[in-house]
């Protein structure tokens, strides 16, 4: 497996040898997206005692499948 630095590396090298001006702005787009995905995202303490209820229902066993979720939310279409 590379490094993350030999990665890094080698694509600083495969940057400097394009020269379609398009396609350097697609990639700093898209690098840019990127990195504002990475930043850490504040949660409210409406989201905070959600997750902990998941977290809850997780621990005593209160789990239901995607499939018995998608037979539960077609029946209820349904009925609508």
């Amino acid at each position: 497996m590379a490094t993350i630095d030999k990665i890094r590396n080698e694509l600083i090298d495969k940057i400097l040898s394009i020269k379609n001006k398009g396609f350097l702005e697609a990639l700093d787009t898209l690098v840019s997206s990127s990195a504002a995905e990475s930043k850490i995202v504040e949660l409210t303490n409406e989201q905070k005692i959600m997750l902990e209820m998941s977290e809850e229902d997780i621990k005593n066993g209160k789990l239901i499948s995607q499939e018995a979720m998608d037979k539960r939310n077609l029946q209820w279409l349904n009925e609508q």
